[in-house]
């Protein structure tokens, strides 16, 4: 597998400790990078190289991935960290893959590096959010060149933020300055009304659950990036979506996966035709590891269709992608 070595900024995070464990599973050298210093130190992998950097400090960040064959980004929030840790990725020459779920972060990702990025990989949301649903979507698509509407449903047994959960949302939503956002006639929309709640029939055994329509995930910005999708919906069940905003739930364990379930349900609909595929796994932080490790192998291998800012969708041949997550994600359809 992996002989090279990877920079994870943001290393000691939740998801990025799942990151570091994945990517020594299979082979690759880690380069653990953050600003604190004594988190980095507590780390448990005696074989894992420290370095410490800040986003404020362009020069540490250039010193922390010297030697690596490329950097991903598992610190938010992305609107803070993700084009710093870019502009450090170009300069250094390497891939750059983060795991950003922020939607503002992500669209300004293609807006602002679309022209720099050049030849250079820089892959965003290639997560969870974002690149999950991107590459169920691309796969569901098939030969399809263009879809009248793409849905991707979300149905989580649990939600329990973690920290970084709760402060990108933070971020997110002074940015929207009280409004929400979704993708509908072609393009992103601000809207001020209340979030449609309304009945989504997933496959058994969960069947019909109440979700909250446009309830809006980094699928509306990396699905319309490559795919000519005019409307583009993300459903979240309701009670998923309640426990994730009230603060009195607790973060998931810091000891490894938790017990969360998740169903990821996607519809595509051209003139008369449907097509559904169906994704299920464990832990949607725990799960994001596997996602972006697999996309930095196959960014280092050569196994790319695409380059500059490009979604999981775009770059990776989407069904040989979602095959390679098994066991870890179950794909039907």
């Amino acid at each position: 597998m992996g002989t090279y070595d990877i920079a994870v900024f943001g290393a000691y995070g939740h998801t990025g400790r799942f990151v570091v464990a994945d990517l020594r599973e299979r082979g690759f050298g880690v380069v653990a990078v953050g600003r604190d210093e004594a988190k980095l130190r507590d780390l448990p992998w005696s074989d894992v190289e420290i370095r410490r950097a800040s986003v404020d400090d362009p020069a540490s960040l250039d010193r922390a991935f010297v030697g690596a064959d490329a950097v991903i980004n598992a610190a938010g929030p992305f609107a803070d960290t993700a084009a710093p840790v870019i502009e450090a990725a170009l300069r250094a020459g390497v891939p750059y893959l983060d795991v950003a779920a922020e939607l503002e972060a992500n669209m300004d990702t293609f807006a602002d590096f679309a022209d720099r990025a050049g030849r250079a990989t820089v892959v965003p949301a290639m997560a969870f959010f974002g690149g999950l649903g991107d590459l169920m979507v691309t796969a569901a698509m098939g030969e399809w060149t263009s879809a009248d509407e793409a849905h991707i449903a979300y149905a989580l047994s649990s939600w329990h933020p973690t920290e970084g959960t709760r402060a990108a949302g933070k971020v997110s939503r002074e940015r929207r300055d009280g409004k929400r956002i979704r993708f509908a006639g072609g393009r992103i929309e601000r809207r001020e009304d209340a979030l449609p709640e309304l009945d989504w029939d997933f496959p058994a055994p969960l069947g019909t659950r109440a979700v909250l329509g446009e309830f809006t995930m980094a699928d509306v910005v990396t699905v319309p990036s490559h795919l000519d999708i005019p409307e583009v919906t993300t459903y979240m069940t309701v009670d998923a979506a309640r426990e994730v905003v009230t603060p009195e739930t607790p973060a998931p364990p810091s000891d490894g996966p938790s017990s969360q379930e998740f169903v990821v349900d996607v519809v595509v609909r051209s003139g008369g035709e449907e097509r559904r595929i169906v994704a299920r796994g464990q832990d949607i932080y725990a799960i994001t590891a596997p996602l972006v490790v697999e996309a930095v192998q196959r960014v280092l291998d050569g196994r790319v269709k695409a380059t500059g800012v490009v979604s999981a969708g775009e770059i990776f041949d989407a069904p040989d992608f979602l095959a390679a997550l098994a066991p870890r994600i179950t794909v039907t359809g």
